[in-house]
């Protein structure tokens, strides 16, 4: 059976760019940040032209040397390719500088999304060195939140800069992590709708209240840890490994073809080139194959990415 690829597909965001259906998630362990180089290679050379990263990943200088190696090499132009970084909670109150320190590790001009990567605003805090620590706690281990700030803040300045006709740093803006009581306030406040919501989905965490609203309200859901985040658990689900014979794919395509049939982003992470290679075929999966999927949140839901400091989220830890 002959399949197209998943890299081949594309949608329309709200403000009409283009958006890959599929991009490579590089967030990756402290010891491993390096890999990340050879990894957004091998995933332009199977056919991505999405990469998904982030001013807290710490991966951005290794994805800007890759990047840099394949402009010079002309395998690839910067206008071929979507790029989304994001903007960490410590720098809630000036994403500016977020941006700007992503361009500067990227070696590009501009990103084609930012997203406000939680809404929860952080304290700033140095360690010995004077870095900024990323996930501030105190001596009982509860996150640093900044008092009386409004999460919101973020998002309207990122709207500021997207309005700016002089600033051309940012193509499109969106949200990361957002419940719908939280979209709500922002339709409320804001003049932007977000482009994107990137949060966690996957067989066994359907989020389909959250997609229905987001689609019906043009935000593109975007699914990050689609195979379920360390060890890949999602892989082991009967259904997705039977559906996986069924197409005569591996498990891992069924779980990304699971979000593209939606209609929805996927952002499968690998750091093994001879993976990301091979894990690109797409399943168009019917309306059945799909409910079989939810079905698995609906009697076993289990959210895999749980920080510390969402459990100030209203409606965040909630598994529908």
């Amino acid at each position: 059976m002959t399949h197209p690829t998943s890299t081949e597909i594309y949608f329309n965001l709200n403000n009409g760019t283009r958006i890959p259906a599929i991009g490579l998630g590089t967030a990756s362990p402290k010891d491993r940040y390096p890999e990340t180089k050879e990894a957004v290679k091998a995933a332009i050379r199977a056919g991505y032209r999405h990469i998904d990263t982030a001013y807290f990943y710490k991966t951005e200088p290794y994805i800007g040397q890759a990047l840099k190696e394949l402009f010079e090499s002309a395998e690839i132009k910067r206008e071929e390719l979507f790029i989304t970084t994001k903007v960490w909670p410590t720098f809630w109150n000036n994403p500016s500088d977020s941006i700007d320190q992503s361009l500067k590790d990227l070696g590009i001009d501009y990103v084609d999304l930012v997203l406000q990567h939680w809404p929860v605003c952080f304290q700033k805090v140095e360690n010995s060195q004077g870095n900024i620590i990323g996930l501030p706690r105190d001596k009982d281990g509860n996150a640093l939140f900044e008092k009386d700030a409004d999460w919101l803040f973020t998002y309207k300045a990122l709207e500021k800069i997207y309005l700016d006709p002089k600033d051309n740093r940012v193509r499109a803006i969106g949200v990361s992590n957002y419940p719908i009581e939280y979209l709500e306030r922002l339709f409320k406040e804001c003049k932007v709708t977000p482009a994107i919501n990137q949060v966690e989905v996957h067989p066994h965490l359907p989020q389909l209240e959250l997609n229905k609203f987001c689609h019906d309200h043009a935000i593109l859901l975007t699914a990050y840890s689609p195979l379920g985040s360390d060890g890949a658990p999602n892989l082991k689900i009967k259904s997705v490994q039977d559906l996986a014979k069924k197409y005569k794919v591996e498990p891992a395509d069924i779980l990304t073809s699971y979000h593209i049939s939606k209609g929805n982003v996927v952002l499968p992470r690998s750091l093994n080139p001879k993976r990301i290679a091979a894990n690109v075929s797409f399943a168009k999966l019917t309306d059945d194959d799909l409910s079989k999927l939810d079905q698995v949140g609906i009697d076993e839901p289990n959210r895999f990415i749980d920080e510390f400091f969402t459990s100030e989220i209203p409606g965040f830890t909630g598994t529908k």
